[in-house]
Parts: structure tokens; C-alpha cells; sequence
């Protein structure tokens, strides 16, 4: 064991050494490596992420979370074995994309709202890319065809809702829940106790409005710089490491891994790539030759698109280190969202063909191409993703309303 450690050790820090003598040796290169994520996260990310970050904060601070969480408590916690309140995490995650799920759930978690167990839960299986991106940046900024994204979405989601059904037996043996705050009584209607619920946690918070408010955007501009200073050092290393021999060196294991699988060769460098970062590999993939099957493109798109890469990864892993949430099962649990959301994206390929051309037509347009391979965004992030968080709500509302209906009526019959 303590020779493992003194690996480690010499490990990183030989990593380390490298990067730092690639930047000194090519600094014209790590210049523009650097700028392009900065790029990417001042045009992309900030504008996106923000203003959702920060309204959730509110939310936590105004009950309106513990108000959702009342209504969902009889779906979320038989399906996915987490309370309520995870309802508006998934909606949030899935509708604004990476980090802003497991931002919630650290949140929840600071807060003892889940317990490690259902805050690790809630980390796996809402931390999912954001339709924008799928549309936007790689279906219409990429691929040049809006109708891609709609298998790659499907694939994505479902996966990820597969991930939260299993990640029920994650920790099943839990003997202390400590996530359950004090609850109206049971006998109350379901409104009256989402209320009750919504405002006890106000005048638990007891934060003047000022004051939550400036706590809510110190809190996510400190979240959003550590996600950029993350963008910015991945571009880099992705850099350096595509041009260098070690791509060379992964490019052959990698290869003879997808012969077993009948994918081409061709596609191990956008692996290696899509390892560490999403975006590149995206660039890399949609350029690849024509004779290589769209159906096999898309599959290994959207595999990667779930896995998120390193660079996410390393987000999340700085945002669950102030809680004592753990990053190995978000690392094993990715990684088969990655293995589904490829496996269901090629299943479907096929029977989706004659309706994505009708579908497509009433797909606004996301995206533009912009030099370099690169996505711009054109579309207000408000106009796509408010309705889009919105149907995700009610639809759990629904769901969540199917119990007490069965409860109050059907059991009279």
C-alpha cells in the first residue's frame, strides 16, 4: 500500500513536470489552446449556466425546492430511491447540462436534505449534458444536421434514467437516513403540506433577501471560475497531448479495443480525445471520413457526450469536495452512462430514421458553424431551456400525482 502511494505520488507529479516543459518549450501553442477555452467558457458556459445556478440557489433559500420535493416524494423515492427535493435536481441537470446537477446535490447534501448515499445517487444520474449543447454545438454546429440530436437525446436521457434505477441498490445497505427534515402531518392535503414544507424551510434560511441574493451569486461565480480555470488547463493538456506521441501510443491499444467491437480504427483518436474533453472530440468525429456509417458516429457521439471526459469530471470532483460526497462511484457510474447511452443510440438509430425528418422541421436553429470547427450559440438560453425545465417539472408533477390518485379513488372501487 505505501508503495502504491509513492507511485501515485511520482506519477502526478511526473505528469506535471511534462505539461509545465510542453508549455515552456511551446508557448505559442499553449497560449492559444488556453484562449480557446476561455473562449469556450466565457461564450458557452457563463451565459448558460449562471443565471440557472443562481436562481436555484433562491430557491433553496425560498423553500420552493421542499415545496417540489412534497410532490415528488412518491415518485423519486420508489424509483430512484432519493427524496423529493432530487425531482429538482434531475429537471435542472438535465435541462442546463454539466455542472449544474451536481452542484444541486452538493447542495442538498450541505444542507442534510439527502443523505451521502442519496446525494451520490442524485450526483450519477443527473449530471447529463444540456439539450443546447446536443442540438446546438454537436448535431447543427458539428454534424450540420439538427435531426441528429434527437437520437443522441433520447439515448442520453434514457440512459441516465436507467443509471438512477439502478443506482437504487447504490449503498442499499444504508441503516441511518438522514435526509428526512421535519414534515407536516401526513394527514394534511398535499398542497397544505408542500406549503407548510416551503415555509418552514424560509424561516429555517432566515436570510434577508439582500443577503441571500449576494450569497447566491458569490456562490456561483466561485463555482463558475473553478469550472473555467478546469476548461481553460484541459484545453491545453488536450492540446499537447493530441499532437504528441503519447496520442500515438493510446491510439493503438484503443484501436485494436474497437476491432472487437466492428468500429473502425479511425475512430480512436476522437476516443483519446473525448477522454479528456467533449467538445474537441465532437470536431474531431463529425470530420472523420464519409465511409464511415453515421449510425456508428452517432453511437460513439453520444457515448462521450454521457461520459462528459476528465475535464467535467474534475468540475464535480471540486464541487463535492466540500461535502464528504465520494467521486468514485460518479467516475464508475459515468462510465457505464457512457456504455448505455451508446448502446441505445445505436439500437435506435434505425426505427427513429423515418420520423426525424418531420421531427426536425420544428426544431429551431441552434447553432452556427464559426471558424476552427467551433459552435456559437444564437439561441437565448431562456427561450429554449425555461419551457424545456418547465415540461420536465410537470411531467414529474404528473408521475408524482399518480399514487395519491390510485390512494384517494381507485382503492374506494
Amino acid at each position: 500500500m505505501r508503495y502504491k502511494s509513492y507511485l501515485i505520488t511520482l506519477l502526478l507529479s511526473f505528469t506535471t513536470m511534462i505539461l509545465v516543459v510542453s508549455m515552456v518549450r511551446y508557448p505559442q501553442i499553449a497560449f492559444e489552446a488556453s484562449l480557446r477555452g476561455l473562449q469556450i467558457w466565457w461564450e458557452v458556459v457563463f451565459p448558460a449556466t449562471l443565471p440557472f445556478m443562481i436562481l436555484s440557489e433562491l430557491m433553496l433559500g425560498f423553500g420552493v425546492v421542499h415545496f417540489i420535493g412534497v410532490f415528488l416524494e412518491p415518485l423519486m423515492r420508489p424509483l430512484f430511491k432519493v427524496p423529493g427535493t432530487g425531482g429538482f435536481v434531475m429537471a435542472m441537470g438535465f435541462s442546463s447540462g454539466y455542472p449544474v446537477g451536481p452542484k444541486l446535490a452538493a447542495r442538498l447534501r450541505e444542507q442534510k436534505l439527502v443523505s451521502r448515499s442519496e446525494g451520490e445517487r442524485l450526483l450519477c444520474f443527473t449530471s447529463t449534458s444540456d439539450p443546447i449543447f446536443i442540438f446546438g454545438a454537436v448535431a447543427v454546429g458539428f454534424f450540420h444536421d439538427a435531426s441528429l440530436g434527437i437520437s443522441i437525446a433520447i439515448a442520453n436521457y434514457t440512459g441516465a434514467i436507467l443509471i438512477g434505477v439502478l443506482l437504487r441498490f447504490h449503498d442499499r445497505h444504508e441503516s441511518v437516513r438522514s435526509s428526512v427534515p421535519e414534515e407536516p402531518a401526513p394527514t394534511l392535503p398535499i398542497i397544505l403540506r408542500a406549503l407548510q414544507a416551503m415555509h418552514r424551510a424560509r424561516l429555517k434560511d432566515n436570510r434577508p433577501l439582500g443577503k441571500l441574493m449576494g450569497d447566491a451569486v458569490i456562490s456561483t461565480f466561485q463555482t463558475l471560475m473553478v469550472i473555467g480555470g478546469f476548461i481553460m488547463i484541459f484545453s491545453v493538456i488536450i492540446k499537447f497531448v493530441s499532437m504528441g506521441l503519447l496520442a500515438e501510443i493510446l491510439a493503438v491499444p484503443v484501436a485494436l479495443f474497437l476491432s472487437f467491437l466492428h468500429i473502425p480504427a479511425q475512430m480512436s483518436q476522437g476516443l483519446i480525445i473525448g477522454f479528456f474533453e467533449v467538445t474537441q472530440s465532437m470536431h474531431h468525429i463529425s470530420e472523420l471520413a464519409s465511409s464511415i456509417n453515421m449510425q456508428t458516429k452517432i453511437a460513439v457521439a453520444s457515448g462521450l457526450i454521457a461520459w462528459g471526459g476528465i475535464s467535467v469530471h474534475a468540475q464535480v470532483a471540486s464541487i463535492i469536495s466540500t461535502t464528504d460526497m465520494r467521486y468514485k462511484p460518479y467516475f464508475i457510474w459515468k462510465g457505464l452512462h457512457a456504455l448505455f447511452s451508446g448502446i441505445i443510440c445505436f439500437i435506435i438509430w434505425s426505427p427513429l430514421q423515418p420520423y426525424v425528418t418531420l421531427w426536425s422541421q420544428s426544431l429551431p436553429v441552434l447553432a452556427r458553424q464559426v471558424p476552427e470547427g467551433g459552435a456559437q450559440y444564437t439561441l437565448n438560453t431562456f427561450q429554449f431551456l425555461t419551457p424545456y425545465t418547465l415540461i420536465i417539472l410537470a411531467g414529474l408533477f404528473l408521475l408524482g400525482a399518480v399514487p395519491y390518485i390510485v390512494r384517494k379513488y381507485l382503492a374506494k372501487v
